[in-house]
């Protein structure tokens, strides 16, 4: 098969490249705007092409898209004036280059934010979003109307971890995961009643290449990326285990509390922010992981996350 990826050296475009790079034979077209920031060696096997390029201009790909058979679609812009170009109308126009005839299939990654606990776009995140939150609902809105439209597996990634001990370039949710361990002697000594789930981006990487190498498996049409809900006292527990200290959970993190947090530390905050705060379960009825495929999970629980930040 002949396959795209657009984004292969981001977060989790680095672990499906390599797992695709080390685990099949298919010809991989890898679109990086910088191709020193690969992790994975294009060179170690044959059927390996880089593309150089950027989404905002789709010219490199225009001879190649009409020729794939599965398209990865990781790119993204994360905020600023590029967001909804590039995560809205150049998707888009990608989809539209790509020949119904002949593609199989298309892995579309969003973000599970935008999404209700029934896998229904949630109004807030068009109204309240940031530039990257909105760009991602309208794109929701659209990709199932083009012609490959009913070829389009859409899955959305709940907390993502990646990257650091590994080589890896880091999610900023690794990033994040540094400062709550630092904080964690004074976070003991408060609960959250809030839950969410959270997923590695090497086990993000395994699910894709079982997906594209097991066709005949009936992935829904919208699954989000994580492994089974944790609440957020839950998480804060087994920290406290794992370093060895005792979580008290003895003072309730309120909406009050935080916003005196949030005006004491002069923290920025936009109105999804706020939002998010108040939501506080990110949970979904369809989910996928390694484990609901027979595979073993690189990061499927709290120790896990420990290990892979000691």
């Amino acid at each position: 098969m002949r396959i795209l990826i657009t984004g292969a050296s981001g977060c989790i475009g680095q672990y499906i490249t390599e797992a695709l790079i080390t685990q099949t034979e298919h010809d991989l077209f890898l679109f990086v705007r910088t191709p020193s920031k690969l992790t994975v060696d294009p060179q170690q096997r044959q059927g390996v092409h880089l593309v150089q390029g950027d989404l905002r201009d789709l010219s490199p790909l225009q001879d190649l898209l009409p020729t794939l058979d599965v398209v990865i679609l990781t790119a993204a812009a994360w905020g600023g004036k590029n967001a909804m170009a590039i995560n809205f109308e150049q998707t888009c126009a990608l989809l539209q280059q790509l020949d119904p005839q002949r593609c199989q299939r298309v892995f579309y990654f969003s973000t599970a934010s935008i999404l209700t606990r029934q896998m229904t776009p949630l109004p807030e995140a068009a109204t309240l979003g940031t530039a990257y939150i909105r760009s991602k609902y309208q794109c929701l809105q659209a990709i199932e109307k083009l012609p490959v439209g009913d070829r389009v597996v859409e899955l959305f990634p709940t907390m993502v971890f990646g990257g650091g001990i590994d080589g890896k370039r880091p999610s900023f949710i690794t990033k994040g995961m540094q400062q709550v361990l630092k904080w964690l002697w004074l976070a003991r000594f408060f609960r959250v009643e809030a839950s969410f789930h959270f997923v590695h981006a090497r086990d993000i990487g395994q699910v894709v290449l079982y997906l594209i190498e097991h066709p005949e498996y009936p992935v829904p049409r919208r699954v989000a990326l994580g492994n089974p809900a944790i609440t957020v006292n839950d998480l804060l527990t087994q920290l406290c285990q794992g370093r060895n200290l005792r979580w008290y959970g003895l003072i309730p993190l309120t909406p009050a509390l935080v916003n005196m947090f949030i005006k004491l530390f002069r923290i920025q905050m936009s109105p999804w922010d706020y939002f998010c705060l108040n939501y506080r379960n990110f949970t979904y009825d369809t989910i996928l992981n390694p484990q609901q495929l027979g595979l073993t999970p690189y990061c499927g629980t709290v120790a896990d996350l420990l290990r892979c930040h000691r």
